[in-house]
């Protein structure tokens, strides 16, 4: 994570931003942790999924997204979406922290990892690019990586299918071959997967540890508020509102589903393609 300097601007929101709604599983975290805190969200649904697109185009999109948030006044910018976090320059730098999920996923499953054997599953830009490999053997030469793709959970989440057999068969089709790996923890690469967690863990059986990156990003934000790095909202409503690409009825009852118990103020549609993206007025569409 590298920024210039933490915004002053106590009262501004927290931005997330995810391909769809997966990404609402780390807001979730992050309104469990910072109950006053304002957020605001970015689901690119209409240009979903990223995990299959390739590394120039994911970059466009996060370009793309950062400098929409950045006209909307946040305070700060959190990348939850693996693909996107696969292809992000860490080295950047930009008025406000800037977070992704791919580091501390990767540390939190290092710490809980007994026999440093930690398998991934993920989308297949995160897979092709290695970036839980690299992380995790950064942390130590020794770990032993399991990865595997799993492409078509994105959309079989994006779709509400998450109790379906077919989903269900997917997922015992995807994990049958790392399950047969002596791994203790499996990192969740894609904050859709989360939503699957009772499926995924029916899978791979009681003793392996499923991690995702909300809570870990959570312990991140918080120790950078505490050095002074990033100000709180003391005075904050907790209040959420939900931006997407591609809104509709199906995309905001998903939405809700997976906020529960919280609850989004607003739903608004935007369109990313305009021409002038550092006027928030002339890219919402009401």
């Amino acid at each position: 994570m590298m920024f210039l300097e933490a915004s002053d601007r106590a009262e501004f929101p927290i931005a997330v931003f995810d391909s769809g709604v997966g990404g609402l599983t780390v807001l979730k975290s992050l309104a469990e942790d910072f109950p006053k805190e304002n957020f605001l969200y970015l689901g690119d649904s209409a240009r979903l999924p990223y995990g299959t697109k390739s590394p120039l185009t994911i970059r466009h999109y996060v370009e793309q997204n950062i400098q929409f948030l950045l006209s909307c006044k946040v305070k700060a910018i959190v990348v939850a979406c693996n693909s996107a976090s696969s292809v992000l320059d860490l080295e950047r730098k930009i008025a406000v922290p800037l977070y992704e999920v791919i580091g501390p996923g990767a540390r939190t499953a290092y710490k809980i990892s007994q026999t440093l054997s930690i398998g991934v599953i993920a989308t297949r830009a995160t897979v092709n690019r290695g970036a839980y490999v690299r992380a995790l053997h950064e942390l130590d030469p020794r770990t032993k990586v399991f990865q595997q793709a799993c492409p078509l959970l994105v959309p079989l989440v994006e779709e509400g299918w998450v109790q379906d057999p077919l989903t269900n068969l997917v997922i015992h089709r995807y994990l049958s071959p790392i399950a047969t790996q002596e791994i203790d923890t499996l990192i969740l690469g894609c904050t859709h997967y989360p939503i699957l967690k009772e499926s995924i863990a029916k899978v791979m059986g009681g003793g392996v540890t499923l991690v995702d990156s909300g809570k870990a990003i959570s312990a991140e934000i918080m120790s950078d508020m505490n050095e002074g790095k990033l100000k709180g909202n003391p005075a904050g409503s907790g209040e959420i509102e939900i931006l997407n690409t591609d809104l509709d009825q199906h995309i905001q009852f998903t939405a809700e589903r997976i906020l529960h118990p919280f609850k989004a103020a607003k739903f608004t549609h935007v369109n990313l393609t305009a021409s002038d993206i550092s006027n928030l007025d002339q890219i919402r569409n009401f």
